[in-house]
């Protein structure tokens, strides 16, 4: 063959070009060609998606911080206990980004998309289960968690709609995992900015009770948030039956298919455990935190706030690195799927790192953009400050979470006997070392967020001890 007939490789895009093609959402195939390019075009949309999921939580207490510290405890609380939906969210929506992204990768778009609709059935049936007890309840709930008969008048309303309303959280969460298993990531980009317009517009008017709308307090930030998450559900459902070129939902694959579903169910049950156990540490210190008060409360809401409108996108960066594994293993690159993961661990550990500088500098200029109450305001800095040191070894420890949730391998990762040993043996001495904390000194101190803190270091530490090296994960 003569020099003039040999193919000639394309050019590699520009990393602008990649950009602009990631916010446009790709249609490359992302088991194949250059690397770097590949964890742009997912991790750009991906990002972005967490950015706008974290917008939820700051503009909340951004508004609820104008009703005082009762109204911001209320907050705090509420967050605590749907951290438990958020663990069953996550779980859930793991696995299912496992299964897809794998079906994907085999080039079997139709069993992604039964894969897709029992995520959905499983998805409905959490939803009833756990909303209609909440929906009732949430006043007692309060009670638990050491809520003060103030703040108990205050934001029963609120917890009833935040809590009973959990179902849209649960089906945001998976529509979004389907659409990333898939390599849709900017279609979930997208939802969110939906969702995340409609939660900007409705809460001051809400809250406050601009021009036609009831002055509802704090519920109506609970209001708001639940109405702008319903409506970008309602959009995933029709833009799923819509199809895109990767998935498509057709009416007839609308059905239970028992095997599909019962293997998604058996991969997800460790994976809500992961997070079950990991999110039950923090119910536990909110819970010691609300020993010393309103102000103590709010701080520490304010803090994670912040630490949560930082950490997520950093998430989405690791959902690209689960996408990538997924598709991978499906396409039989175990080495490429290896190779992405430790180049986005790098990536994230960058990002992560210089995010956590800038917390732990001007800690107390980005505490005041949310209170002024001088009784809250060092207790909220001081705890951002802390929870900021851990940052480096969380961001590195996300990515090895999501590339074994990614490989459809959520054993190894709960196992307390495994190569990888995070969560749980981590996670549940960080409760009874800050009980011990809190009982050796005030809370101002402060000690409370060093434990936790300390976790995301040490579950960077015991995150990389196994190899993607097995095409026959559990979720093939």
């Amino acid at each position: 063959m003569s020099s003039l007939d040999q193919p000639v490789a394309a050019p590699t895009p520009s990393f602008w070009s990649s950009i602009r093609e990631a916010l446009r959402g790709s249609h490359q195939d992302f088991t194949v060609g250059n690397l770097n390019r590949a964890i742009i075009l997912l991790a750009i949309p991906m990002v972005l998606e967490m950015v706008l999921e974290s917008l939820f939580a700051v503009v909340d207490v951004f508004w609820v911080g104008r009703l005082g510290a009762d109204a911001v405890a209320t907050v705090g609380l509420t967050e605590s206990l749907l951290s438990l939906v958020f663990a069953v969210g996550l779980g859930l929506s793991l696995s299912t980004t496992a299964m897809v992204a794998r079906r994907i990768g085999e080039k079997d778009p139709k069993a992604a998309a039964v894969a897709g609709v029992q995520a959905i059935a499983l998805g409905l049936a959490v939803s009833a289960l756990v909303g209609i007890p909440c929906l009732v309840f949430a006043p007692e709930l309060l009670r638990l968690m050491g809520a003060s008969p103030q703040i108990v008048q205050v934001g029963s309303d609120y917890a009833r709609i935040a809590l009973g309303g959990s179902g849209a959280i649960l089906l945001l969460f998976l529509n979004n995992a389907i659409f990333r298993g898939a390599g849709d990531a900017a279609i979930a980009m997208r939802l969110l900015w939906v969702s995340n317009i409609i939660n900007l517009v409705l809460d001051p008017c809400l809250i406050f009770g601009l021009g036609p709308f009831p002055k509802l307090g704090v519920t109506g930030a609970a209001l708001a948030t639940f109405t702008g998450r319903s409506i970008g559900v309602a959009y995933q459902f029709y833009r799923l039956l819509r199809g895109s070129e990767r998935i498509r939902i057709l009416r007839e694959q609308i059905h239970l298919n028992f095997s599909v579903l019962f293997r998604l169910l058996r991969v997800s049950l460790t994976g809500i455990l992961q997070f079950a156990i990991a999110h039950t540490s923090w119910i536990g210190l909110v819970r010691i935190v609300s020993v010393f008060g309103s102000a103590a409360l709010a701080g520490y809401t304010i803090a994670i706030r912040i630490l949560i409108f930082v950490i997520l996108p950093s998430w989405g960066l690791s959902n690209a690195a689960a996408t990538l594994v997924g598709q991978n293993l499906g396409a039989k690159q175990p080495e490429r799927a290896e190779k992405s993961v430790w180049r986005t661990g790098l990536y994230n550990m960058l990002f992560l790192g210089i995010i956590g500088v800038l917390l732990v500098f001007f800690a107390d200029t980005i505490v005041r953009l949310f209170t002024h109450d001088p009784a809250v305001l060092p207790l909220a800095s001081s705890a951002l400050r802390i929870f900021s040191y851990g940052n480096i070894g969380y961001a590195y420890a996300m990515v090895m979470l999501q590339a074994f949730n990614g490989a459809g391998d959520t054993v190894t990762i709960f196992s307390p006997f495994g190569c990888s040993k995070f969560p749980w043996p981590i996670f549940w001495p960080s409760t009874p070392a800050c009980a011990l904390l809190a009982s050796i000194g005030p809370w101002s101190s402060p000690k409370l967020p060093w434990p936790p803190s300390a976790s995301f270091s040490s579950n960077a530490a015991t995150g990389n001890g196994k190899k993607f090296d097995q095409p026959g994960t559990p979720v093939s």
